[in-house]
């Protein structure tokens, strides 16, 4: 044989193939073959030992699994693949909808937080509504400049805990990374909590129910987000700008009206009439109104963390959504504000109604399909506001699990290109905070914005230390340094603040919490570290063959077939083969051996009385026994405990056959030099 030949040998030896069906050729007696190679079906070939699996390859290949995957192709979705990914991208409108809801909504209650810490001191306080409120837009304005240059000094995202890692050190990224966990998680909760609010404000019927309403849409927007970040945004696109255009048009009405000189007479809720004035009106409480409307601010940094769902040029793209969020809610803010201020409005006591329905309400009347428009469309966004939670929670967790502070399930990519495991615990601990504070956004405020002040802190902290750095290389490092320096301090200021005025209402528990997170992560990558040490190898070893002596342990309840297959593994593995029988029953062990030296003479059989009718721990006893004895001066040997298992062919047969086998595999598993090599047998024939 040639050498050419030889070469064509090898490469069907490598890419098996099997003749398919003949086709007719167009002239007579004319007939072409196709050739079908074994691996087209379930696989792309893509050079020299590599393989590229198609979508049959990942298939289910039973009944009931081909029923699931239907079940979840219609819930999520067909499955995508990674050369998707780029078509799966936001541009600016669907990318405002998803990143900027959270900011965007919040400016339909963030009015009202601050008029209920002011009122405890009598509604004449709630004249500094409107200082306040300009007071958050400004701090806003400048966390918004800031993140613009945070966005094109690290367009790959990651946000606070990149940018603190970088440049401040582990510690204060792991800070910033606990704080924006937390806040996360209270932004679901906040966000679904006060789109019930807006809901229970035009159906009051509905009050009582608040707590199952937000658990269920809570699960609904976990579903949505399963299908993947696009899918979320073409669903969430609609509510987002339905509310902007509805309240825009509402301000510039109630604009309209005031500048005319024909502002409408206010009713007040008739809770009011029982109300007593609480407290004094000190800087405390001053304080503690800027901290409840700094609410506002949560979720700017979102644009910042997920700047790669941005399709190409992603920096630019992700620079012109944060900018329209800040100018779309400086204006609804200061413009709600300003016409609450000029009506006298008061914030509901009880919570039934929203001083965004009675601005409403005011203007058009209460009932009518404007203000129906509004308080629908208000109520929808402030649940979707949530899903800027959903995009972002799951991509921070992701990359602290690329750097092994979490779990590594939280960097797998379900079908739709989502990070399932960040999608579903964020549904879960947010679902237990809606029922712990029984859905009431007054209760949950307090715990909210503590954690996003402190990471926009460390974040604007770290790329001042960044632009000092690079001051050689970057033209300009003065005024940007400047701007993240500003950015750096107000926030700072704001943190301190918000921590101080808030700390009894319940911010002491993020306080608390934060260190904690910081603690676990902490020991999660001690953890991989110290495994990885343990298992890597050297890279100046080359591996050319097994070094040590190796045995094979067979456990056995009789003679099946099962059981001679699992032996006839064992065979194939080591030459040191023998069966263990561990029985309680002498006279059976007894009848089981002359039956084995006659079918298997060659496979010794140990048999190990159990008088207290134990299973593992003779077996685990019986293996170390086997280790004493083997000669001190050579290394012990690997031992392959081979299990035949019965293959069930029907679920309740599960609950029938392998219960021994499943215990003495938990057993096993970590014990020094022990291999299981599970053996299942698949009964062909019906029973």
């Amino acid at each position: 044989m040639d050498l050419d030949q030889r070469s064509d040998s090898a490469r069907a030896t490598r890419r098996p193939v099997t003749p398919g069906p003949t086709q007719r050729g167009r002239k007579p007696g004319d007939r072409r073959l196709r050739v079908a190679r074994a691996h087209e079906p379930f696989f792309r070939y893509s050079g020299e030992g590599s393989l590229v699996a198609k979508p049959a390859a990942s298939a289910p290949r039973t009944r009931s699994g081909r029923m699931v995957g239907r079940v979840r192709t219609a819930l999520f979705g067909r499955p995508l693949s990674i050369y998707d990914e780029v078509k799966e991208r936001l541009g600016v409108i669907p990318g405002l909808s998803i990143f900027a809801s959270d900011n965007i909504s919040s400016s339909a209650y963030a009015t009202e937080e601050i008029m209920r810490v002011l009122v405890l001191a009598g509604a004449g306080t709630l004249s500094l509504t409107m200082p306040i409120t300009i007071g958050i837009v400004i701090v806003l304005a400048i966390v918004v400049t800031s993140y613009r240059q945070t966005i094109a000094a690290y367009p790959s995202g990651g946000g606070s805990y990149i940018v603190a890692s970088d440049n401040l050190g582990t510690l204060p990224g792991l800070t910033a990374a606990a704080a924006l966990l937390t806040d996360y998680v209270l932004t679901v909760a906040v966000s679904v909590a006060a789109g019930v609010a807006a809901l229970t404000s035009i159906v009051p019927e509905l009050f009582d129910a608040r707590v199952g309403l937000s658990v269920g849409i809570t699960i609904a927007i976990a579903l949505i987000n399963l299908r993947g970040v696009r899918e979320s945004g073409l669903v969430f696109s609609v509510p987002t700008y339905v509310y902007l255009v509805s309240i825009v048009g509402l301000l510039a009405f109630g604009l309209w009206r005031y500048a005319t000189g024909t502002m409408p007479e206010y009713h007040a809720p008739d809770a009011w009439l029982t109300n007593s004035v609480a407290e004094p009106l000190g800087l405390l409480l001053l304080l503690r109104a800027f901290a409840s409307g700094s609410v506002a601010l949560t979720g700017v940094e979102a644009v910042s963390n997920g700047v790669p769902a941005f399709r190409p040029p992603e920096a630019r793209n992700a620079a012109r959504v944060i900018v329209f969020m800040g100018l779309f809610f400086g204006v609804i803010f200061l413009g709600m504000s300003f016409l609450v201020g000029q009506l006298g409005i008061l914030p509901d006591p009880t919570e039934q109604e929203t001083v965004l329905s009675q601005l409403t309400r005011t203007f058009v009347g209460a009932g009518t399909p404007f203000h129906l428009l509004v308080q629908g469309s208000t109520a929808i966004l402030l649940i979707l506001a949530a899903n800027t939670a959903f995009a972002d929670f799951p991509r921070l967790s992701s990359i602290l699990a690329r750097d092994s502070f979490l779990p590594r399930m939280f960097q797998f990519r379900g079908d739709r290109l989502a990070f399932n495991g960040g999608i579903v615990v964020l549904a879960l601990v947010a679902v237990a905070l809606i029922v712990a504070f029984g859905g009431s956004v007054s209760a949950l405020i307090p715990l909210y914005t503590v954690g996003v002040f402190i990471a926009f802190t460390l974040s604007q902290s770290g790329m001042v230390r960044k632009w000092w750095r690079s001051r050689r290389e970057v033209p300009g490092w003065i005024r940007r340094a400047v701007v993240n320096g500003i950015g750096a301090i107000t926030t700072g200021v704001v943190a301190i603040e918000v921590a101080v005025s808030k700390f009894a209402l319940g911010a002491w528990v993020v306080l608390v919490l934060i260190p904690i997170l910081i603690g676990v992560m902490l020991f999660i990558r001690h953890q991989y570290r110290s495994t990885a040490t343990q298992l890597a190898v050297r890279d100046d070893i080359v591996v050319r063959g097994l070094r040590r002596d190796e045995r094979v342990v067979v456990p056995v309840a009789g003679i099946n077939r099962a059981v001679i297959q699992a032996v006839n593994v064992g065979c194939s593995i080591a030459k040191h083969v023998e069966a263990v029988l561990v029985s309680d029953d002498p006279a059976a062990a007894a009848a089981v051996r002359a039956r084995w030296d006659r079918q298997l003479p060659k496979v010794p059989l140990v048999i190990v009385e159990s008088p207290y009718r134990a299973l593992v721990g003779p077996l685990l006893a019986y293996l170390d026994v086997l280790d004493r004895t083997w000669p001190p001066d050579r290394e012990a040997p690997i031992t392959f405990v081979v299990v035949p298992e019965f293959v069930a062919r029907h679920w309740w047969e599960q609950l029938l056959y392998n219960q021994s086998a499943r215990r003495l595999r938990k057993a096993l598993l970590g014990r020094p030099h022990t291999v299981v090599v599970d053996v299942p047998y698949r009964r062909e024939e019906p029973a």
